[in-house]
């Protein structure tokens, strides 16, 4: 038995990615949501103007990295099916690489990575976003999209 999980990140930049926030999406309905404290002299300009003005609006949502890896694994526990094992479905590498680097390398053995850029369909994904009037660029809606997109090829 497995338990696909879609992950998306907000980060700083792409020559030096920092975590901003962190959405994750269980295909069973279960959310978690995290944003992190970040410089914004790290920011590229596009981080600036799309994602920034996103944050801030999520109760409880702002934690310290050291927090972060205790939410994030308790969360992951709390959606586990008994004894099954937890996809985290990401579709671009550095979301991945962040979410290995906020838990220290410490990734559950029960939790394992899988890519899967070549089975979201942007057509569903761009349809998610305008259906459900939210905007692209904030960590939480972009998992739920690629967690509606996704399409599980035989």
């Amino acid at each position: 038995m497995k338990l696909n999980v879609f992950i998306d990140t907000e980060f700083t930049d792409f020559l030096d990615p920092q975590l901003i926030s962190i959405g994750l999406v269980a295909e069973t309905g279960e959310e978690f949501y995290a944003e992190l404290p970040y410089n914004i002299g790290e920011c590229s300009e596009f981080v600036k103007a799309a994602v920034l003005p996103l944050l801030g609006y999520a109760p409880h949502a702002e934690v310290s990295k050291g927090e972060l890896y205790g939410r994030i694994t308790q969360w992951l526990r709390l959606v586990r099916p008994t004894d099954a094992e937890i996809h985290i479905c990401y579709d671009y590498q550095t979301d991945w690489d962040l979410f290995y680097d906020v838990l220290n390398g410490r990734v559950p053995p029960w939790c394992k990575r899988r890519l899967v850029a070549d089975r979201i369909n942007e057509l569903l994904r761009y349809e998610y976003h305008k259906k459900n009037a939210l905007p692209e660029h904030h960590a939480l809606n972009d998992a739920r999209a690629n967690c509606y997109a996704f399409r599980e090829v035989p």
